[in-house]
């Protein structure tokens, strides 16, 4: 009996990384992320994509979860934990400005079809990892204190997606944007 469970699990699995799959594909040729649109990209039946995701912003949100997943990834290898909070954050605004860059249609099509919890949810870990250095910097002093730490998360966020708007609409040189980001960052996060 086991061995049919793992065997309907590995299934399942399969079946889900096509999901996001092809939902990615969807997304990276601008094309509306619909069920049917899923499950034919998947090679899956409409049944399939809906015993594991009961909607399309359903399946959005699970890839720009994935996504965020990944990019969290990258965040930890930055090593937010080790050295000076200044330096660390440096490493992260970096990391996360790249990050972006590679997951852009992604960002495009999550702002314009997801509702604000579900970009909440699926950006918990990489605020998590933010957090954390934010509360260590308070706490050592080099990152200004009179603001909660969650709003400081929330200004770094907004500012990262809210650069690449900026080069996005040409207002802001792509050459330039990854230093302007940091200098805003930093000013707000060491309050200078």
């Amino acid at each position: 009996m086991a061995e049919g469970a793992d065997r309907r699990r590995s299934i399942a699995d399969r079946n889900v990384t096509a999901i996001l799959d092809a939902a990615e594909q969807l997304i990276a040729a601008r094309a509306p992320v619909t069920i049917a649109g899923v499950a034919s990209a998947a090679g899956v039946s409409r049944v399939t994509v809906y015993a594991h995701f009961p909607t399309a912003e359903a399946v959005l949100e699970a890839v720009v979860e994935r996504a965020v997943g990944h990019a969290g990834d990258a965040l930890a290898a930055a090593r937010p934990g080790e050295g000076p909070p200044a330096q660390a954050l440096e490493r992260l605004l970096s990391t996360g400005w790249q990050e972006l860059g590679r997951h852009a249609d992604m960002a495009d099509a999550a702002s314009a079809m997801l509702p604000a919890a579900a970009m909440t949810r699926s950006h918990a870990t990489a605020h998590a990892t933010v957090a954390e250095l934010l509360h260590r910097g308070q706490q050592d002093g080099t990152f200004r204190s009179d603001l909660p730490v969650s709003w400081l998360v929330a200004c770094c966020f907004a500012l990262i997606h809210g650069c690449r708007n900026e080069v996005t609409a040409g207002r802001l040189a792509p050459e330039d944007a990854e230093r302007v980001l940091a200098a805003t960052v930093r000013g707000l996060i060491l309050g200078r």
